[in-house]
């Protein structure tokens, strides 16, 4: 079975690849009674193949749990973007991460996880632990916010 960075760098050879679908569920903290987001969704995209490198497009649909997101951090292997929860979420206490990827089981480390703290929400993108094929932790290039939803760039070398 093929690795995470193995399907992404077998996606950048192939023209046709498409957004990847990425659900992030969240597990209560202590209170499963307390409303928390079913899930969340996430979307990445293999940028096409150029030589030395791969990259990968990112975004998360924040905007539709949380308002008045902005990058509450970032260091040279994460970011982390910070939203107020709305409403009827603002008491979830939860850590999510990566549970299905296009439709099927995610078991691999999850670079992409969530804290539900305080009426907050705390979106990361973690290359802590990934690899590019040549050794290398994965980077982060890009990292913003578009329309009320963070976005990313990440890759490596080949």
């Amino acid at each position: 079975m093929l690795g995470l960075l193995g399907t992404a760098l077998l996606s950048l050879t192939n023209p046709s690849a498409f957004a990847k679908t990425v659900e992030l569920k969240p597990h209560p903290l202590s209170e499963p009674t307390v409303t928390c987001p079913q899930k969340v969704m996430a979307y990445e995209t293999p940028k096409p193949y150029r030589e030395g490198g791969f990259e990968t497009d990112g975004m998360v649909n924040l905007s539709e749990i949380a308002t008045q997101i902005t990058i509450g951090s970032v260091d040279p292997f994460s970011v982390t973007w910070v939203g107020t929860l709305k409403p009827q979420f603002k008491n979830c206490k939860a850590g999510a991460g990566m549970t299905t990827l296009d439709g099927q089981p995610f078991s691999e480390h999850s670079y992409l996880r969530m804290r539900f703290l305080n009426g907050k929400v705390y979106f990361i993108l973690d290359m802590t632990g990934l690899r590019d094929a040549n050794n290398f932790t994965t980077v982060i290039l890009k990292k913003n916010i578009v329309k009320g939803n963070p976005r990313w760039t990440w890759g490596g070398t080949d």
